[in-house]
């Protein structure tokens, strides 16, 4: 509320009296800020049911040749568990 009228009104002990106004009014007192955070109890996490619920995978394509002749990575990214696997493979196919 104060940031809202500082910049159309101004006077001397300004916060305070805003802080006081807010701290009688019953209406001032029972509207949340946005940004605040609701009370109560936590939120559910829903945890997946197969492990391959949080997976994803990728083809990086058109690398320089190896000494393996590997010119692929699969990436692999594991949301979970937070891990991230890069394995080299040869690609055959084009799809």
């Amino acid at each position: 509320m104060y940031r809202d009228l500082r910049e159309v009104y101004w006077w001397s002990s300004m916060k305070k009296g805003i802080a006081e106004f807010v701290a009688k009014c019953l209406n001032c007192q029972q509207v949340k800020v946005k940004h605040q955070r609701s009370g109560g109890m936590a939120q559910k996490i829903d945890l997946p049911e197969w492990k391959s619920e949080m997976i994803n995978m990728d083809f990086i394509r058109g690398l320089p040749w190896s000494r393996r002749q590997h010119y692929s990575i699969w990436v692999i990214v594991d949301r979970m568990t937070k891990l991230t696997h890069f394995l080299p493979v040869k690609t055959t196919h084009s799809t």
